[in-house]
């Protein structure tokens, strides 16, 4: 069987040897992600920048491949956000789960969803345990805590910058980027000093910023009110993007309130941020790094050497609050 080769904006092309992740890519639940943005539903306030949470996947198979990450870990990569409902983390404000600042909804159904899927199947027959493959802590370059680096976040945030057009070439920090011992850092502190003001610029207008609290509150409130109305069923949550948005479409020639929730989901009513007199309160998960790097043989994390950036990590931890009055 020849390998399957893949090309990637941000790494290139790569060829995959593996059937298990050949047919782990090929499968219902992978396939499933091409169709759920990214970011959530940024089409409207960023135009031109949505990507799907299938590229971001398979970019962070293919980052921790190129760092000669163990297949098993590159498993974990790949599936890593097969739990991710339609519209990504704007699930959190839709549901009544207390998720809305921590943006965990994912992360807290990930096992249980998977296990549901067909992805235990695959792994067996390829010789690989599920629950093995669930556990982070077997894989530290895969995943850590803020605000350590790690490829999801690494991938997450580069991908997100090229596509953005705030960054020409990843490169410029992937040359620089290396992996020993199950950690991430970058070669020398002036890479890991624009990676950490990068990541930080990249949450406070994109990840965290205004557009995007709307974004969430006004797809949330979309969702909620046709999950309430009963135009959608919680199981078509986890379909695609497109497919909820189809099966609620036809509701809106009789229902005037879902409308005018659609026209603001789609960035047509304009808004400010209004502590004073707010028609919605959202709150943003707020995500800060400390790359560390490599300095006269050891490593370091830029906190210990740049002291303005000790007081970065603290108020970068703190989530985001807006309150937001819509003009119509």
């Amino acid at each position: 069987m020849a390998a399957m080769k893949i090309k990637d904006r941000i790494y290139g092309e790569i060829e995959l040897a593996e059937p298990v992740l050949e047919e782990l890519i090929a499968s219902p639940s992978l396939q499933r992600l091409k169709w759920v943005d990214q970011a959530g539903y940024f089409e409207p306030y960023f135009p031109g920048t949505a990507h799907s949470r299938f590229e971001h996947s398979v970019g962070v198979c293919l980052l921790l491949r190129q760092y000669q990450a163990a297949v098993a870990e590159q498993i974990a990569g790949l599936i890593h956000d097969v739990s991710h409902a339609a519209f990504s983390h704007c699930i959190d404000y839709v549901l009544d789960n207390g998720t809305e600042g921590t943006q965990s909804h994912q992360d807290d159904v990930h096992e249980s969803y998977v296990k549901k899927s067909e992805i235990p199947g695959i792994l067996v027959r390829h010789g690989y345990d599920t629950d093995y493959i669930l556990d982070d802590a077997n894989f530290p370059l895969k995943e850590k805590e803020l605000p350590d680096l790690c490829a999801d976040r690494l991938d997450y945030s580069l991908r997100g910058a090229v596509i953005f057009g705030d960054l020409e070439d990843a490169d410029y920090f992937l040359d620089y980027l290396k992996a020993r011992d199950g950690r991430w850092f970058f070669a020398d502190y002036d890479r890991a000093r624009d990676y950490a003001r990068l990541f930080k610029y990249l949450n406070d207008n994109y990840y965290s910023g205004l557009p995007t609290a709307v974004m969430f509150r006004t797809v949330g409130d979309y969702l909620k009110f046709a999950l309430q109305q009963g135009y959608i069923a919680a199981s078509d949550l986890y379909t695609t993007d497109r497919a909820v948005l189809d099966k609620i479409a036809p509701h809106h020639q009789h229902d005037p309130h879902l409308s005018a929730l659609f026209e603001r989901m789609n960035n047509r009513v304009p808004f400010k941020n209004d502590p004073q007199n707010f028609d919605a309160a959202v709150v943003c998960k707020s995500r800060i790094v400390d790359p560390p790097y490599l300095a006269d043989g050891r490593l370091q994390r830029l906190s210990d050497s740049d002291i303005s950036w000790q007081q970065e990590l603290e108020e970068g931890r703190i989530p985001k609050k807006y309150f937001i009055k819509f003009e119509q």
